[in-house]
């Protein structure tokens, strides 16, 4: 396998990896699948000996900031009609979406959950999702919002998507005093207010290590833990067809862990996206996944009784669900 120097740049900003899956959690680990991700964006790729998929270099290639097109393409891929745009009304903060008013107890809803970032190609994700016109969650940590120079947490609040806290630098709060626990978080919600004016509500601890104290303390910062029912283990499987058949492979109600920081899982998004709009699932935020604010926690996917689970799974055809951005 021939080894791409565009993945050394990301591996420095996290050489401990990303959030490794808590004993038990991780219910959906699928095999490779042998396709390349295809989508309505095109990132120019070519594989390697093993099947996995890297940019190639020059045009074409995943770049900071944006979405590369291919150089078939005549020229960048306009947003989609109706996609969100930034709002940053006399330069200042963003203007957030409201909640869109689901019942994801009677549609296909998935909420897809990105950490660790912002990242160098957060802003390339953020492109693929507007031009599918999918709301994301997005764990951010604190100390790599303060290098975020390409305002990707903007963007973020500006086109719909939900912010959620990840602490200040990745440390497993099970194993720290509670008054170094609330530091990690204040830190990380003071920093993200400060850029964005919005105020989380949401924590993910990493690697997903909790306990009744950590609980009860994100809980007196006003913050509701998040887990999740589907991992990629996208920070093991630097290959976008693995986490592809990984992200793909749900139910609705589900919340899917992934790492914006890697750029293969980047490259994976627009065909998992493809494979869910013609499944029929609509691309939710946590809050609109619950139908409001969360309190308490943790929490792993949407609780769906027998009946109505059965029948969301009979539903066979996009037709029966919301399939983007309303």
């Amino acid at each position: 396998m021939s080894v791409r120097l565009w993945i050394a740049a990301v591996s420095l900003l996290f050489a401990a990896g990303g959030c490794a899956p808590p004993a038990g959690l991780v219910t959906n680990t699928g095999g490779p699948a042998g396709a390349a991700p295809t989508g309505i964006v095109h990132v120019a790729t070519e594989s390697d000996a093993d099947g996995s998929t890297a940019p190639r270099h020059g045009a074409g290639s995943v770049t900071r900031g944006s979405t590369a097109i291919d150089p078939a393409e005549p020229g960048p891929v306009p947003p989609a009609a109706g996609a969100p745009r930034p709002a940053t009304p006399d330069g200042g903060l963003p203007v957030p979406f409201p909640l869109r008013p689901l019942d994801c107890r009677r549609i296909r809803c998935v909420a897809l959950t990105f950490d660790d970032g912002p990242g160098p190609y957060t802003g390339t994700l953020l492109d693929v999702l507007a031009r599918y016109q999918a709301r994301a969650t997005f764990f951010v940590l604190g100390r790599m919002v303060t290098k975020d120079h390409e305002g990707s947490l903007r963007r973020m609040v500006a086109e719909g998507h939900e912010l959620g806290n990840h602490t200040w630098d990745h440390r497993d709060l099970v194993g720290l005093p509670e008054a170094e626990v609330s530091r990690q978080l204040r830190r990380t919600q003071e920093v993200v207010r400060h850029v964005t004016g919005v105020e989380m509500t949401l924590m993910r601890p990493p690697y997903g290590s909790t306990d009744t104290r950590v609980t009860a303390v994100s809980r007196h910062e006003g913050l509701a833990q998040v887990l999740w029912n589907v991992d990629t283990a996208d920070w093991r499987d630097r290959k976008a067809s693995i986490v592809t058949e990984r992200a793909v492979d749900i139910e609705p109600g589900s919340i899917v862990l992934m790492h914006d920081i890697y750029p293969s899982t980047i490259l994976a998004v627009p065909r998992l996206l493809n494979e869910l709009v013609a499944k029929g699932y609509t691309f939710v935020t946590l809050s609109e996944l619950y139908g409001g604010p969360l309190t308490g926690g943790p929490v792993r996917s949407l609780d769906i009784p027998g009946e109505a689970m059965a029948r969301l799974k009979a539903l066979d055809s996009p037709a029966h669900g919301h399939r983007g951005h309303s």
